[in-house]
């Protein structure tokens, strides 16, 4: 019972990670008025179903979610790191593809000079990659027992 808590509240962690990603991704785009490029568009595509996966699977107690929010995560942040490194790396930002009415390489925020829009995508997906290992993990040592 006490491992089944502690799931729990590893998958609670990882929608809280998710939900906050989502109203930081809102703030920016409705309060801030930042017009989202098409790098950023396709983070949200892989952020914004996981608060709702990950909302179910913590009602229903369904552990194996974290399968899903593993591998939607895990593409969301391939994305966030070459959108990353488009505005970091000057090779990349060299040889940057369109990117629609907004260029992927702007930065609308730089904090402490290495903190952007996509650093914080890039955090909030690798925090719920490890959490949602961790659950996935503990699942097969229960299933072991």
């Amino acid at each position: 019972m006490e491992e089944e808590k502690r799931r729990e509240h590893l998958l609670l962690f990882a929608w809280a990670t998710a939900f906050v990603a989502i109203l930081g991704s809102l703030y920016f785009s409705e309060v801030l008025r930042f017009i989202p490029c098409d790098l950023c568009w396709f983070q949200r595509i892989f952020m914004y179903p996981q608060v709702i996966i990950l909302g179910i699977a913590i009602v229903r107690k369904d552990f194996t979610a974290a399968r899903y929010s593993l591998a939607l995560s895990i593409i969301g942040g391939m994305i966030s790191l070459y959108h990353y490194s488009l505005q970091k790396i000057p090779f990349f930002q060299d040889y940057a593809i369109s990117c629609g009415r907004v260029p992927c390489t702007g930065q609308y925020i730089n904090w402490l000079g290495f903190i952007t829009i996509p650093f914080l995508a890039l955090t909030a997906f690798t925090i719920i990659i490890f959490l949602s290992l961790a659950v996935m993990r503990q699942q097969k040592e229960e299933n072991e027992r």
